[in-house]
């Protein structure tokens, strides 16, 4: 066991809220956009410094931040470039979903098959 603040904190506990902010930001990214971001922010204030789970609410805070503002590039892109008549829109939504959003996706699930192992995406 840890000792942190004079309070103990078992491994395990650190591991379950690093498995749980990694759901959090699986679930921003796909079913529950803003429910599943407060949580993780949520999440994150009840996190140690330099701890499993510390780690991953703010590696998932980072990431879904980076997917909002690539959703917002290309939401500005659609707009300016032709505005929903065009077909250009369709490539553009097609595209960011298949590629972009899809590797947010995939980085979000990584994280969490590593943290359920207890160990982070880089050691």
């Amino acid at each position: 066991m840890q000792t942190l603040n004079t309070v103990q904190v078992a491994p395990e506990t650190n591991m379950k809220r690093a498995s749980m902010a990694t759901m959090a930001s699986l679930l921003n990214l796909t079913f529950l956009p803003v429910i599943g971001f407060i949580w993780l922010v949520v999440l994150f204030n009840k996190t140690q410094q330099d701890t499993i789970d510390h780690y991953y609410a703010s590696l998932g805070i980072k990431l879904n931040l980076i997917a909002a503002v690539a959703l917002g590039v290309v939401s500005l892109l659609m707009i300016l470039l032709g505005g929903f008549e065009s077909v250009w829109t369709w490539v553009y939504v097609i595209s960011y979903f298949t590629i972009v959003h899809a590797t947010f996706i995939i980085i979000s699930v990584w994280a969490m098959i590593r943290s359920w192992s207890g160990q982070k995406l880089r050691d």
